[in-house]
């Protein structure tokens, strides 16, 4: 396996080579009025990426080209062959050095490094994002992506990677399954309002927040602190285990970790709560 993440000191080595292939993949969550139908406006972030991005990458926007733009849920996974072909004009391909980094969070990029693992591809992610990288005082340029030559991206899709509501509402109470909720404390108790519907969480899921994951650098903590909260939840090895958050985006800074740690039974519900808040035929539990 390729080790997930990079260094920004590693990437900077990079630069310039042939075979790299760097994408920013920042998506922002706006506000939208309360009532709205939906939880937040997902906009993407290719103004930030002309205001500054390192230099080389390409910007891939997920909610518009990587995303399934008929469900009612954002971010959720299209098919096989809409991810080729978009994938594909943007250069990318299983031969190549695929870096992923984002602003602000490193969540947009561990969402796409989750999508291109379930595809077969290996990438890497990198570490602080592009937060770090500026911190540091490293280059960077401006203006439109220059775009990679288009590539043929043939997926080998892996089965399991994403599941639905009704194997979540199956395992719920499973012995050999836990499911996860990268939420916040506040969210998963139910004790704030919910912008995805009902407050609360799914049936006997644990708490490990992705927020939990992270350092204010905005790099990932230590596999050693991950392993101990993972732990301290019932995580184990030996589970299956479901992750889960509002929209299947902040669970996969969960899942990068696990899969460092050494998990192999993961999956991420793709709709999470945006979906299972919503719908009054699903259980759901506060404190």
């Amino acid at each position: 396996m390729t080790q997930p993440l990079i260094t920004t000191e590693q990437l900077a080595g990079m630069l310039g080579d042939p075979n790299l292939r760097l994408y920013d993949c920042t998506t922002y969550n706006e506000p939208v009025p309360p009532g709205s139908d939906v939880p937040y406006r997902a906009v993407p972030g290719d103004k930030t990426f002309a205001a500054g991005h390192i230099p080389g990458a390409d910007f891939l926007d997920l909610q518009g080209e990587f995303s399934d733009t008929s469900s009612q849920q954002f971010f959720m996974m299209p098919d096989v062959a809409k991810l080729e072909a978009a994938f594909g004009r943007h250069g990318l391909d299983a031969s190549k050095t695929i870096v992923l980094y984002s602003i602000g969070t490193m969540m947009w990029s561990t969402r796409f490094w989750w999508m291109l693992r379930s595809l077969g591809v290996d990438a890497r992610v990198l570490d602080g994002g592009f937060d770090k990288w500026k911190d540091e005082g490293r280059p960077v340029e401006r203006g439109a992506p220059r775009d990679y030559p288009a590539a043929t991206f043939k997926a080998a899709p892996r089965p399991g990677y994403f599941v639905d509501k009704d194997v979540v509402k199956a395992r719920i109470g499973d012995p050999a399954t836990v499911i996860v909720n990268a939420l916040g404390p506040q969210f998963h108790q139910g004790l704030e309002p919910s912008r995805y519907g009902r407050p609360g969480r799914v049936p006997g899921s644990v708490n490990v927040p992705a927020a939990s994951l992270t350092n204010a650098d905005k790099t990932l903590t230590t596999l050693a602190d991950a392993e101990a909260k993972f732990a301290a939840q019932g995580v184990t090895r030996d589970k299956n285990v479901i992750l889960y958050c509002g929209g299947g985006i902040s669970a996969t800074i969960d899942l990068l970790m696990l899969t460092q740690l050494g998990y192999d039974q993961l999956t991420l519900y793709d709709a999470s709560m945006g979906e299972w808040a919503r719908d009054s035929e699903l259980p759901i539990e506060t404190d």
